[in-house]
Parts: structure tokens; sequence; C-alpha cells
């Protein structure tokens, strides 16, 4: 398994844990990017840089992703493509996304996507808990366990 991570908008505390947990497991680990990252100096952490054009880093991850590979991102329809792909999806709060749930997400997404469309304001999401961190990092060794 080959851990991919959608990096621009994922939080340094979780790609900390992934840096960790590569490492443990000896596991390769690409953060895609519209900038440059730097990465801990271990052979199979790495980082590509895309272009600065929409979508670019998902339309990377999923030409580059095998199945049983895991991405890490909170863009659901991403997440959708990778699952249709037979990659592993979590999102940066811990949710493991799957066939069983994704289609209710991008329902919901598109839903807020409209209401934020005819001017009502939804808010962004809540700040990273301590809670969310702990529930990444467990789903993430689940995950990992799987498929060792």
């Amino acid at each position: 398994m080959h851990i991919w991570i959608d990096a621009d908008a994922c939080p340094v505390a979780v790609k900390e844990i992934l840096f960790r947990a590569a490492v443990r497991e000896t596991t390769g680990l690409t953060l895609v990017a519209n900038q440059a990252l730097t990465t801990p100096p271990v052979a199979w952490i790495k980082s590509i840089r895309v272009g600065g054009e929409l979508d670019a880093a998902d339309k990377k991850i999923v030409s580059l992703l095998s199945p049983g590979d895991l991405v890490i991102t909170s863009d659901i329809p991403l997440a959708d493509e990778v699952i249709s792909k037979q990659g592993k999806v979590l999102s940066p709060r811990g949710e493991h996304l799957t066939r069983e749930n994704i289609k209710a997400r991008l329902n919901m997404r598109d839903f807020m996507d409209t209401l934020r469309g005819s001017g009502i304001a939804t808010g962004g999401p809540p700040a990273l808990t301590l809670r969310d961190r702990k529930r990444f990092a467990d789903n993430l060794d689940r995950l990992l366990t799987k498929s060792a």
C-alpha cells in the first residue's frame, strides 16, 4: 500500500502523524500539492509539485493510484474517484470513506454547495481537535495493519 496525501489542505498535525507512520511501517508516502513542500529525509517519503490548475493535485493522485493504495483527503469528489479505482480513503478527521458512505457525503456536499450558491453562509469546517487527531491516528493504524 502506498499513501497519497492531497497535501494543499491537509493539516500539519495530520502530516506529522503520517510521516511517523510511514517511517514506522516503511510505507511509501507521497504528498501532492501545488506548492513546494518539505518532507523528512527518508527515501520512501516524497512530494510532487503540480501546477496551479483547478484539481491538478486530484488528477495527479488519481493517475498514479493503484488499487489498495490509501489517499488522505477531505475532497469528497476525489474520494469518490479513489474509491471507484479500488483505493482507500481516510479524511484528515479520521473518517474512513467507503462505497457504503461516499454517496451520502457527495449528496451533502452538493446540497451545501447549492446553499452557498444561493447566498446562504454555511461557514467552514471547525478546527481540528485532539479527538480528531486521535481518531485519524487510530483509523490509520487499522488500515495499515489490515494491509500488512
